[in-house]
């Protein structure tokens, strides 16, 4: 048995593809969580090219297809061709480049499997720097997981390198080791990687683990659950941070969760944390308005994305409640419910929001609030320039064809907004409970119901 700080104990297995079983020693008592081996590959290519497959489909299916990327084309370099990483990574500000090495002969002895994949892993960091070097040189055209092509610039984006072991069987406790490569860097199995996308199920929450364990002292092959129920006991014997809860305006109220979560996404049985993962596919689905451009939807998909796991499952309740709540109104009244998060750092705000109906005085009411809510923290915070603000609204459907519809509002740095539109604001969405009929629930420290002609 090889066990954990924490509390966790791990049965050892000698094939990849047993499941593991974690036992978790937690304050409110004992949690199972069995890791399943990785994901099949497909029978339809090689090895080494269905490795590659199966950690797309992995990213893709538990995290969203348009954050896992490939090259569109090989890049030139001289008289040759540089390939430009296995799979790109990309959420928000942060990039994973993924090098994939599978075993693809049967296993020798473990003094010469583990030799192998330490000169594999070496092999990779240094193929993950000149990926990262190349894109940072020159920008390139890379397809994600919906087929779309976007200019990738590595400026943009801070880097990790990936290693991702593919091995039928690596020997118990190999450490893979490697040249420092000049960024944050961490070796994975296969399991370890389907095992991380299907706790989280967030791209973002996904890579943030991955720099949050590559600054820690390195694992075992296959140990990486036990690395994580480690961090995750940690977030949740830590005090919550202090937050200016003042930054949102009177009534905002501080709510604290492990960044880690001990139980796997969605666990709770109804589905509800589903309603973030809708939401994403609207946006990614939607046409694109001009000037709107791919590069403008991943940006949207990754603001949303930064939705805490922990959060996810009570905004989906919440959100599901505002949509049976507001179409029950007098005609010609419109009923408007609200939740803001504002993010640790101050510079990032997030708005969802449901109203009875959908037509252009919703929409401009709508983008109203979200740059008044935008403006005051901003006001507050001193930090426009690197700020934004996501306004998400989800209006009902009565055609039967879905249950809702998507619209979004995003905003960044100074709006500089004229003074009589910022008056026309204010009168609007911050009259007091008792004088109006437009309440700003965030304010109240609750989610509250309000109806406006």
């Amino acid at each position: 048995m090889r066990t954990s700080p924490s509390g966790l104990w791990l049965p050892a297995q000698d094939d990849a593809r047993e499941d593991l079983t974690l036992i978790v020693e937690t304050p409110d008592g004992t949690y199972v969580r069995r890791v399943p081996p990785a994901l099949p590959l497909p029978a339809h290519t090689d090895h080494g090219r269905g490795a590659e497959e199966a950690t797309h489909t992995a990213a893709a299916t538990w995290g969203l297809p348009d954050f896992v990327f490939q090259q569109a084309a090989h890049a030139a370099k001289g008289s040759g061709v540089r390939e430009l990483g296995d799979r790109l990574l990309l959420a928000g500000q942060r990039g994973a480049v993924v090098q994939v090495k599978a075993r693809t002969v049967s296993p020798k002895s473990e003094s010469e499997e583990a030799a192998w994949i330490g000169k594999v892993a070496a092999k990779a960091m240094r193929q993950a720097k000149g990926t990262v070097r190349q894109l940072r040189l020159q920008p390139a055209d890379m397809v994600n997981g919906r087929g779309r092509t976007l200019t990738i610039d590595g400026n943009a984006f801070e880097w990790i390198a990936v290693f991702l072991l593919d091995h039928p069987r690596a020997p118990p406790g190999t450490l893979a080791s490697w040249a420092p490569p000049g960024m944050p860097a961490i070796a994975l199995t296969r399991r370890d990687w389907d095992f991380l996308f299907d706790q989280l199920r967030s791209t973002t929450a996904v890579l943030d683990y991955l720099f949050r364990a590559a600054d820690e002292p390195a694992v075992a092959l296959d140990d990486e659950p036990v690395r994580y129920y480690d961090l995750a006991a940690a977030d949740a014997a830590a005090p919550p941070r202090d937050i200016d809860t003042d930054l949102v305006g009177n009534g905002g109220t501080l709510f604290s969760a492990p960044q880690l979560p001990q139980a796997p996404a969605g666990s709770d049985g109804t589905n509800t944390h589903l309603m973030i993962r809708i939401m994403l596919e609207d946006i990614a689905l939607s046409s694109l308005n001009n000037p709107m451009t791919e590069l403008d939807r991943f940006t949207v998909l990754s603001d949303l994305d930064r939705l805490p796991v922990s959060a996810r499952a009570e905004w989906g309740h919440l959100l599901r409640d505002m949509l049976r709540d507001v179409p029950h109104v007098p005609a010609e009244h419109v009923k408007w419910r609200f939740r803001r998060l504002l993010h640790e750092d101050g510079t990032g705000q997030l708005i969802v929001g449901a109203a009875t109906r959908f037509d252009p005085t919703i929409h401009g009411a709508f983008t109203a609030y979200v740059q008044l809510r935008h403006h005051e923290v901003t006001t507050r915070t001193g930090r426009a320039e690197e700020s934004s603000t996501l306004g998400v609204l989800l209006t009902p459907r009565r055609d039967g064809l879905r249950p809702w519809d998507t619209s979004t509002v995003r905003v960044h740095g100074d709006l500089q907004l004229p003074p009589e539109d910022l008056r026309i604001y204010q009168e609007g969405w911050n009259r007091a409970l008792d004088e109006g009929s437009v309440v700003d629930d965030a304010r109240t420290g609750q989610p509250h119901p309000s109806t406006g002609t």
